[in-house]
């Protein structure tokens, strides 16, 4: 690449600086004035340094100038003097631009401001020059500023402010001078190396940037192909540009990449009539896609991507294109048919052929063929072909998708190299062709390896499934453990309680049999004649004194010997006695209803019987001695048996079902075993569902139901289901009619018959289910205890809330007048109204604005009140009526396990019954910790009853979930406008130091339209990204390719007498 003759890398007024690269001599350092005075000498005012100390400053000089190595080499090899004279110069303009660092700043906020804008109707002609020029100033110094200026604006992510204006420019803004300016600021940045890493780092930078081809205004379109086409000649960067073009192809809706390049080249009527420059930038560009990248060594890369533009015909385009006779359009031109040529000639001697006519599909047929003729892979190729013949060739539907993916799979075999890399991003993503190959080749083994990865599979599945079981009873014996150990720490200390305050009762009891003593010593002292007092056995205590006999009373009979106290006399038995356990009948059996005769009268009835069973008919039966004198006595259903059609009775309504199986072998469906099945259909299916899901045999439910699910086989909301279908009463007199039928009942008939068999299986179940819920409920009921008791606690005792309330008092007082004011409290109510009264000078601010204000101001501690009533949210969830019923439900359901306890013990035990051992420790625990839960409840409703009262509201009315709700929803306001308050003080300040930066933007005016002017005037400001683009515009980036093109092309034409052939050419009507 030639580059342009200038210094690369200066920045900011120092041109003069690389006319010392171009000769030997070191001429006079001189300065350019900004009124446009002639050149003078420049002498530094002060003295030169030592050589150690200049050489630093003098480095950290050039590090500003992010010059090229070369140039900076060039730099430090000047003598002392000069780099004084050079260092003086900078340092003098610096002072002159004091405040250019904190520009950025300025720039970001104007940008983000602009984007906030979005359309430019609203906007007076002036605004809008206003707008370009805020623009131009930046790019202006993005190129001339300090390095500091260029980091600072990238350490503000001024990239993401520029590309967020670009995505959010509506049509008036993308058709203006704006957007041109934009993807000037862009360019300019990309002039030093670290902003251009910063550029071609960011993620969607590139893809927005391209974007901006969908505008109509030519120079942007110009100033993107350019940056573009730059790109491309950056390493790494040419993926990128193939990523934003298909990015644009989805924006755009384009049907196939570079189909809007190719249209604008072609176009030749209004502003596109004579623009040779937009031209030049899309041929330059196209010339840069295809030889840059993987083109530049990869042959089947670079017809893939070619074949594209022919395929959009830009061949024709091309020809056409020639009419303009513009040279540095024609050379770019030349540039890529040259190459064509070039590729086609190289492919052509793969196949041992002079020229392939691409565009005949007969013709690369044969060649193919001939290729893989007598190869191993020739029966694949005609495969292949067989296939094509079967793919789908209807003009409708989803044809062409057919073709797009076996196209794109043969391009990405073309083009993915070795290490699975894509060259291009328009193939199949996540296709890794030399995997795919080597799987291939390795069939049979990936064969065997899925069966055993699949064996493996089902036995790690297996081994998972009785792990959880595992972990499952581990974790529940190890909750019970810390219940248990819980429960006696608690009991222990309880126990240790009692004891002390049982030993100081029974010394206050001594000395009060001490005191009595005494007394009664003084009583027989002063009242002559009493009896004297029975002296007590040696060592015992004394004898109460006797009692005065009153009148009709006769005295106590006298204690027994040994002076002990008679025994207490038993307690009565309840009235009715105790129930006989469920279960069992009276002894004697059913006694005989009253009024029944003793012996009967009707006539037995003959019935007939089916030869199978049938369905039952569920109805209740009139009992014999109720049939006198009612219809029934005069009916006979014998007759009706006579005409009834029995045997199609006994086919409607067979017991039998067949189970809706489908048979593995067609001859066996016949000999079918018929399945019993007497309880309710609906029922049945349903009962069928929860077995297939519990996945246990009846003999393991029954184990599980005697042990108490010792196992933890049956999970809580299997046992919840259960409990709908335990056998009634009805289903258990069916089940036991048809019971040596066992072998043939369906699967849920047997498990009704063998759950019912078991005893209290009802009871048992329901045991069963509140043992394992009742962990569950206490600790749902538990966080509300404690959130009741903390908040009652905090409202009782936050000393800022209630300051908060006085400072509220006293606005209220001050606030209000006649009736409403003069208050000595207030609802708490009321503190949910401060927001209302809003203020008379802004409406936004209201009185709890102002509060916070003051409070900020005056009290600050009061503040810190949010923090003493932390548990009030939490509080505000709680309903009372709904805890108090929470924990009825628990005290009736352990009423229900310990009634069953107490007739399980009084039974026999059945081998493997634990019911009695496993609840006996259950409820020795559970009635513990529902006592402690239900005294927390009320100290907590003691607790809720003092803060309701401290405030003044009806404690009979006020729930919890009111009361605390008040102070939740204040504390949500009060936080809520604190924000606020907050967010004003932001925005005043931001105004503030806008309006500060605009001040400075104001004096550096004039020095930044001196600068514009000094550019337009030739000034050399640009940098080694504009080398790059300029080299490409011009196409001398390709002058080296060309020459040896040309020298081959002359070679080519003097071996081969034929030189003119037909160019293959593919148009597409657009």
């Amino acid at each position: 690449m030639a580059p342009r003759k200038r210094g690369g890398g200066g920045r900011g007024g120092l041109s003069f600086i690389f006319c010392c690269f171009n000769s030997n001599d070191h001429p006079e350092i001189t300065y350019r004035l900004r009124e446009d005075f002639a050149l003078q000498a420049m002498e530094p005012a002060l003295p030169i340094p030592g050589y150690d100390e200049l050489d630093g400053m003098f480095s950290e000089l050039v590090d500003e100038l992010d010059l090229t190595e070369k140039h900076r080499e060039a730099m430090f090899a000047l003598p002392a003097e000069k780099k004084w004279q050079i260092y003086c110069s900078k340092k003098k303009e610096q002072e002159e631009n004091k405040s250019a660092t904190s520009w950025p700043e300025y720039y970001i906020d104007q940008l983000n401001s602009m984007a906030a804008r979005k359309t430019l109707h609203a906007l007076e002609k002036e605004d809008e020059e206003e707008r370009n020029k805020t623009i131009e100033s930046l790019k202006t110094a993005l190129r001339t500023q300090p390095m500091r200026f260029v980091t600072r604006f990238i350490d503000l992510d001024g990239l993401t402010c520029i590309l967020n204006f670009l995505k959010s420019m509506d049509y008036e803004t993308t058709e203006s001078q704006i957007h041109t300016s934009l993807i000037g600021c862009i360019k300019a940045l990309m002039n030093n190396s670290q902003g251009r890493a910063h550029v071609l780092s960011h993620s969607e930078s590139i893809n927005i940037i391209a974007q901006s081809l969908a505008t109509e205004n030519i120079k942007t379109k110009v100033a993107v192909l350019e940056i573009m086409g730059a790109v491309c000649l950056v390493p790494g960067g040419h993926k990128k540009i193939l990523e934003s073009m298909l990015h644009y192809q989805r924006v755009a809706c384009e049907r196939t990449r570079f189909q809007t390049l190719i249209n604008d080249l072609d176009r030749s009527t209004g502003r596109y009539r004579d623009e040779v420059n937009l031209k030049t930038a899309i041929m330059s560009f196209i010339n840069a896609v295809l030889s840059q990248g993987a083109g530049e060594t990869s042959l089947e890369f670079r017809i893939h991507l070619r074949y594209e533009f022919l395929m959009l015909g830009i061949q024709p385009v091309i020809d056409k294109l020639r009419s303009h006779e513009n040279s540095t359009l024609d050379r770019h031109l030349d540039y890529f048919e040259m190459l064509r040529n070039e590729d086609e000639l190289a492919l052509s001697k793969r196949f041992e052929s002079v020229h392939i006519d691409t565009k005949s599909a007969t013709q690369v047929f044969d060649l193919i063929r001939k290729k893989m003729n007598h190869t191993d892979a020739y029966p694949h190729f005609m495969s292949v072909l067989h296939h094509c013949l079967l793919m789908p060739h209807k003009r409708s539907g989803n044809t062409v998708q057919y073709w797009l993916l076996l196209d794109r799979i043969v391009q990405q075999m073309v083009l993915q190299n070795d290490k699975g890399h894509d060259p291009d991003v328009t193939p199949l993503e996540n296709f890794n062709v030399k995997n795919v190959v080597r799987m291939l080749v390795n069939e049979n083994e990936v064969k065997q390896w899925k069966e055993q990865a699949e064996k493996m599979r089902k036995e790690h599945h297996e081994l998972q499934q009785k792990f959880e079981k595992k972990e499952r009873e581990c974790d529940a014996k190890t909750q019970e453990k810390e219940d248990m150990m819980q429960t006696l720490n608690k009991m222990k200390e309880k126990l240790e309680k009692e004891s002390t305050e049982h030993k100081n009762v029974k010394q206050q009891v001594a000395e009060l049999t001490v005191r009595l003593h005494e007394l009664s010593t003084r009583q027989a002292a002063v009242v002559p004649g009493g009896p004297p007092l029975a002296p007590g056995p040696p060592g015992g205590p004394l004898p109460p004194p006797p009692m005065p006999a009153f009148a009709g009373m006769c005295p106590p009979p006298p204690p027994p010997p040994g002076g002990m106290m008679p025994p207490p006399p038993p307690p009565p038995p309840p009235p009715g006695g105790p129930p006989p356990p469920p279960g069992r009948l009276p002894v004697g059996g059913i006694p005989p209803p009253p009024g029944a005769p003793l012996g009967s009268s009707l006539k037995k009835k003959t019935i007939p019987q089916p030869s199978n069973p049938l369905k039952s008919f569920n109805w209740s039966k009139l009992a014999e001695n109720k049939l006198e004198g009612t219809v029934w006595m005069e009916v006979d259903d014998a007759k009706v048996f006579k005409v009834l059609d029995l045997e199609d009775i006994e086919k409607t309504f067979s017991a039998y079902q067949r189970q809706q199986k489908e048979a593995e072998d067609d001859t066996l469906s016949s000999k079918k075993v018929k399945e019993l099945s007497v309880i309710d259909g609906r029922r049945a299916q349903n009962c069928n569902i929860l077995l297939s899901r519990l996945k246990l045999s009846n003999e393991e439910m029954k184990r599980a139901i005697l042990t108490m699910d010792e196992q933890e086989d049956l999970p809580k909301d299997m046992l919840e289901q259960l409990l709908k279908f335990v056998p009634e009463k009805s289903d258990v007199d069916l089940l036991e009619e048809h019971k040596h039928e066992l072998d043939r009942m369906a699967k849920p008939d047997r498990f009704l018959y063998e759950m019912s068999r078991i005893n209290h299986y009802q009871q048992r179940l329901q045991s069963l289910y509140f043992k394992k819920k009742f962990a569950e409920r206490i600790a749902e009921i538990k966080p509300k205890v404690e959130a009741l008791t903390k908040a009652s606690k905090e409202v009782l005792h936050s000393r800022n809330l209630k300051q908060l309330l006085e400072v509220v008092l006293a606005f209220g007082n001050y606030m209000n007048k006649g009736q409403r004011g003069n208050a000595y409290g207030f609802k708490v109510s009321s503190l949910n109204k401060i927001a209302d009264t809003k203020s008379s000078i802004d409406k936004n601010i209201t009185l709890l604005h102002y509060l916070i204000t003051i409070l900020e101001k005056k009290y600050p501690k009061v503040l810190m009140f949010q923090g003493d009533l932390q548990s009030v949210p939490e509080a505000a969830k709680v309903n009372m009526t709904e805890l108090e019923k929470d924990i009825g439900n628990l005290r009736s359901g352990l009423k229900s396990v310990e009634s069953e306890l107490e007739y399980q013990k009084k039974r026999p035990q059945e081998l493997g019954d634990k019911f009695v051992s496993v609840v006996s420790q259950f409820i020795t625990v559970a009635s513990f910790s529902f006592s402690d839960v239900e005294d927390s409840l009320n100290e907590a409703r003691e607790l809720f009853l003092r803060a309701v009262k401290l405030f003044g509201e009806d404690a009979s009315k006020m729930q919890p979930d009111e009361f605390f709700g008040i102070f939740d929803q204040f504390l949500q306001s009060f936080a809520e406008a604190q924000q606020e308050n907050e967010n004003m003080r932001k925005r005043k300040e931001e105004e503030e130091r806008r309006a500060k930066m605009e001040a400075q933007l104001k004096e550096q005016r004039e020095k930044e339209r001196k600068a514009r002017k000094a550019k337009a005037n030739g000034e050399d400001d640009g940098g080694e990204f504009d080398d790059l683009v300029s080299a490409l515009r011009s196409g001398e980036v390709f002058d080296k390719d060309l020459s040896k093109m040309k020298r081959n092309r002359k070679r080519i034409n003097s071996q081969t007498t034929d030189s003119s052939r037909e160019r293959p050419v593919t148009k597409l009507n657009f």
